[in-house]
Formats: structure tokens, sequence, C-alpha cells
């Protein structure tokens, strides 16, 4: 089966060429069935090769950038978090007429999460502060730029820009007036921490209802740690976010900010993915609701 194009640089990916690219570098593994994995995900296509593993392979020239990152510090970051998180098994190199490296990773078992399916709400809550506490206590010398590790003013123009393109699909006068908000909270004072930065269901496993993983770290590095916060409104109910803001200890100026990283990234989202990932589509969507219905409570 091909991967599902969302992208119009995007390469083909297919069964076949994963088989090859396996038989050629991983031969031990080559015997091995290869199936495509059913994701929302916009930067890689995956395949789940045997009954324990996943090949990752990027689908466009800026997602071939993070292997490299990813070999290298998730195995220095795994042992201090609380839940699992992909640790490479392998790195493959371009072949058959693939133009970057690849990965092979351990299957971690679990599913994403999804806000109306949440059984118990504020222990993922308090899962998540966790996580989220535990990588920003990992000492961040050397760490590399977060992929979103630019002051949210930095962001302004391609922010204005979603909400115009929008017109009509969102209340745009909202937006505006929350993202206007987020623009005025104060900068941090202190020094940036290891970030994940893309916290939202598709990058969660749970099981039993409890966070089991976290994966995808294709935004990893060190940032203002409010980036962190989004997961507040892309995965919490309205009553379980105060759970994971007071488990964090987080303050005014930095919940400001945390809700406008998640309107920017959502309404990103929303205007880039509307025609070609219905589920990146809608989850934006109920983002930029929850955000805008918390900022006018706020207010």
């Amino acid at each position: 089966m091909r991967a599902r194009k969302m992208h119009a640089e995007e390469l083909d990916i297919d069964v076949s060429l994963v088989r090859r690219l396996i038989t050629a570098q991983f031969p031990q593994w080559a015997g091995l069935p290869v199936t495509l994995v059913d994701s929302a995900g916009t930067s890689n296509a995956m395949y789940r090769l045997g009954a324990d593993m996943v090949v990752r392979l990027p689908r466009i020239a800026g997602a071939a950038n993070d292997v490299e990152k990813e070999h290298q510090w998730l195995p220095r970051l795994a042992p201090r978090l609380p839940v699992a998180i992909p640790v490479p098994l392998g790195k493959g190199r371009p072949a058959e007429g693939y133009p970057w490296h690849w990965s092979v990773y351990r299957w971690l078992e679990g599913e994403n999460p999804a806000v109306e399916r949440i059984a118990e709400p504020g222990l993922l809550a308090k899962d998540l502060a966790e996580f989220v506490a535990a990588l920003h206590r990992i000492d961040p010398a050397d760490g590399p730029p977060s992929y979103r590790s630019e002051r949210l003013a930095m962001r302004d123009a391609a922010t204005r820009h979603a909400i115009e393109e929008l017109h009509g699909m969102v209340d745009t006068d909202a937006a505006t007036a929350a993202w206007d908000a987020a623009l005025q909270a104060p900068a941090r004072p202190g020094p940036a921490v290891w970030v994940h930065a893309d916290l939202q269901p598709g990058n969660l496993l749970i099981v039993r209802g409890r966070l089991s993983a976290v994966i995808d770290f294709g935004c990893l590095g060190v940032s203002d740690p409010a980036v962190d916060l989004i997961a507040a409104w892309y995965l919490l109910p309205a009553d379980a976010r105060g759970v994971f803001r007071a488990a964090l200890e987080v303050d005014d100026a930095a919940w400001a900010r945390g809700r406008g990283w998640a309107l920017s990234i959502a309404l990103d989202e929303l205007r880039y993915y509307r025609d070609t990932n219905p589920v990146m589509a809608a989850i934006a969507r109920h983002v930029i609701h929850e955000v805008l219905t918390d900022h006018e409570h706020a207010a």
C-alpha cells in the first residue's frame, strides 16, 4: 500500500520500497511482513515491520532533517522520562531512489487519545504534566533549537494570514482578539528548556486511559516551555486543564503564551490540511474552538 500524499513536494512511498530498503540494509529483518500504518501523521510515512518494529520514512525534505537529531538525542532523553518514547533500532541510508536517511524503531503499543473518549481526563492531565515536567528538567546544554523556538511575535504575520484565509470557516474577529491577547503576554525571563513542541493527539499513545508513550519528536529542541502547554487545548477537556496547569505550576503569562501557541498552530494546520487531511483539520477546528471559548471566559 502507498502512503497518502499531503504535500505538493512529497515523495512516493509504498510497501515495495520499504521491503527493498529493509532487504538491502537490514537483511536480518528481510522476511518480516511490512504493512502500512494508518496514521494521520503529516511528516513521516510509517510501516509496521513484523510484530514489534516500525519503519519511519520522511515524506518531505524538511522532515528528513529530523532523522539525525532523533538518533542523537532520543536515546539520551529516554531514560529520564516517565513514559516510553521511540528509541531507534537502526538508521537506514538513502537507496532505491529514496534520497534521505530513515529509521527503524521499536513498535510502541497504545492508541491515540480523543478528547471526547478520554475516560479519566484528570488522570491523563496528571500524566501529561509529569512528562512535560520531566522533559523540562533535563539539562538543555548543547540541545538544538526547537522547530518552534521563535517568540510568538515572530509568528504574527503568518497567523494573521491564516486567520484571513479561514474567513467563513472560523470566527475571524474572535480569533484575532485571542491572538492579540496572546501577543501581549510577557516573555519568559528564564533560559530555554527541552520541549517536545507538538503535544497533540497523534503524537501520544494511551493504554487503558493512561499515557503510555510520547512519539514523533520532529519538533524536539530547546525553547520556551510554554509551547508544550498546547496539550491543554489539543488534548484535555476544559475541566481537566486546571489539573494540568496546577501540576506544572504555570503562571498567567506562560498560560497565555501557551494558549497563543495552540491557536497559531491550529490555525496554520487548518489552513494547510483542510483539503488533504480530514483528521488533522478536525483536530485543528476543535482546538480553535476551545481556545476561543477559553479566551472569552478569561477576558
